[in-house]
């Protein structure tokens, strides 16, 4: 599968971080309307009412500024991952999503656990560890770039500020991370120089026989090649007669 055929813009790139966003704004903006919150939607764990939350938390926000913070990194990222990995990119949003919230469930305090954040810690996971793990040039410098812009990110993984779910943190990056380990996402073929076929042969190839068996630069012998050396000589007659 050549670059071109796999990096490849398509309308996904654009329509699913542009759905994620305006749906986390609508919802905001459904709760100023209504002049309510709906926080209680959001994970309460090991509660059979606060398992509604893994599919709706992602979607809830408990102020303006809370939701400005998740707005650009999500839009970011789910871009990177439709651009990037979009074979496997809805699998990863779906199943991350879910897996990042049950551990939430599992592994949180009491309390109502809301916000896109553990979907953000999701996405760089998955695309960090997928890159590193395709070795392909191209998605490792994608993986270097997630880890410059979003490496800050990783001391939220532990409990050292108040009001922040740092259990759905770690519960998304532990989804992306299982991800990245378990989706099969195809890369393109590295281009093999000449001397990688499997059909090459050192003694015939032209560069390596300037050099003997110890790397030393032997010269080689040219062929004299004796060719008879033509001249043509092509006349034309000038039509342009001075008067």
């Amino acid at each position: 599968m050549s670059e071109n055929n796999y990096f490849k813009l398509s309308n996904k790139v654009v329509i699913a971080p542009l759905v994620a966003v305006i749906s986390i704004w609508f919802v905001y903006w459904l709760e100023l309307v209504l002049e309510t919150n709906f926080n209680q939607f959001g994970i309460y764990p090991r509660t059979l009412v606060g398992l509604r939350g893994v599919l709706l938390s992602p979607f809830i926000h408990g102020s303006l500024e809370h939701l400005y913070n998740n707005t650009i990194p999500l839009a970011i990222l789910i871009t990177a991952l439709f651009y990037f990995y979009n074979k496997v990119a809805l699998r990863v949003l779906v199943i991350g999503t879910i897996t990042s919230g049950l551990l939430t469930w599992i592994i949180a305090r009491s309390s109502y656990h809301i916000g896109a954040s553990s979907v953000i810690y999701l996405l760089a996971s998955f695309i960090f560890f997928k890159g590193i793990f395709t070795k392909y040039y191209r998605l490792v410098a994608l993986s270097l770039i997630v880890v410059f812009v979003y490496g800050s990110m990783l001391w939220y993984l532990f409990p050292i500020k108040d009001g922040i779910s740092w259990e759905g943190h770690l519960g998304g990056f532990l989804a992306g991370l299982f991800l990245a380990i378990v989706l099969k996402a195809k890369t393109p073929a590295p281009k093999k120089y000449v001397w990688e076929q499997e059909d090459f042969k050192e003694e015939e190839d032209p560069f390596l026989q300037q050099f003997d068996e110890n790397g030393n630069f032997v010269e080689l012998e040219s062929e004299e090649i004796n060719e008879e050396i033509k001249i043509n000589y092509h006349f034309k007659e000038n039509t342009n007669k001075e008067d």
